[in-house]
C-alpha cells in the first residue's frame, strides 16, 4: 500500500485527485493539506510514502517547499503536480529533490503510473521536458532569481516581491539586474515579455 499526502490549495482539485486514487487498491490518500505550511506540519508529524504537491500555494511553496520537505524527511518521495509548464519547472523541481513532475492536464492513468514509478524508486518526467532542460537560458538562473523573475512578470513591483519573499528591496533589485544580464534583456517590459513567451507565468 502506498500512503499519499495531497497538498493543493484548491479543494476541488484535492477532491478530484482523491476520487481518481480511490479506484486504485494499492494507493491510499492518508492526508491532505491546503497550504505548504500545513503539508510541512503533516510531514513532520507523520510518515507518508509519497507527497503530491502543487507548486503555487499560500505561504511556503514551490522549490522552497520541496527543499524543506526533503530536509525533514529525506526518504519521502515527492511528485509535483502543477499547472506550470513542465519544461520550465521540472528541472528545478528535480534538482530541489522531487522525483517527478506532472502537468495537471495529464490523464488519470498517467498520474497513477507516475505515483507507482516514483514509489518504486524511479523518476517521472516527460520526454519533451527532458529535451528542453538543457537549452533554455532561464535554467542558468538561481532558484531565487527564478522566483523573482516570476513575481516581477506577474505584475508585482520590487517592494511587493521583497515582502513576499522576505527580502530587502535592494536584494530584489540586485536579483533583477542579474536576471536581465543572464537573459539578455533590458528593463521590466522585456523581462515580462520573456516570461510570457517562455510560459513562466500563468
Amino acid at each position: 500500500m502506498i500512503r499519499l499526502l495531497i497538498a493543493d490549495d484548491h479543494k476541488i482539485v484535492r477532491d478530484g485527485l482523491k476520487r481518481i486514487l480511490a479506484a486504485t487498491p494499492d494507493l491510499q490518500v492518508a492526508a491532505e493539506a491546503a497550504s505548504g505550511d500545513e503539508a510541512l506540519s503533516l510531514v513532520k508529524a507523520n510518515d507518508y510514502d509519497l507527497a503530491m504537491l502543487d507548486l503555487s500555494m499560500p505561504g511556503l511553496a514551490g522549490i522552497d517547499l520541496i527543499k524543506r520537505l526533503k530536509a525533514e524527511k529525506p526518504k519521502l518521495k515527492l511528485l509535483v503536480l502543477s499547472m506550470h509548464g513542465e519544461a520550465q519547472y521540472a528541472a528545478r523541481a528535480l534538482k530541489a529533490g522531487a522525483a517527478g513532475y506532472l502537468n495537471k492536464d495529464s490523464a488519470a492513468e498517467q498520474l497513477v503510473g507516475a505515483i507507482r514509478k516514483i514509489a518504486a524508486g524511479g523518476v517521472h518526467i516527460s520526454e519533451a521536458a527532458a529535451a528542453s532542460l538543457i537549452s533554455a537560458p532561464q535554467h542558468s538562473l538561481s532558484d531565487r532569481e527564478f522566483e523573482v523573475l516570476r513575481l516581477l512578470a506577474s505584475g508585482l513591483g520590487p517592494t511587493e516581491v521583497a515582502e513576499k519573499l522576505r527580502l530587502s528591496v535592494k536584494t530584489v533589485s540586485t536579483h533583477k539586474a542579474n536576471i536581465q544580464q543572464k537573459l539578455g534583456v533590458s528593463g521590466t517590459a522585456e523581462l515580462v515579455r520573456y516570461a510570457l513567451q517562455h510560459k513562466l507565468v500563468e
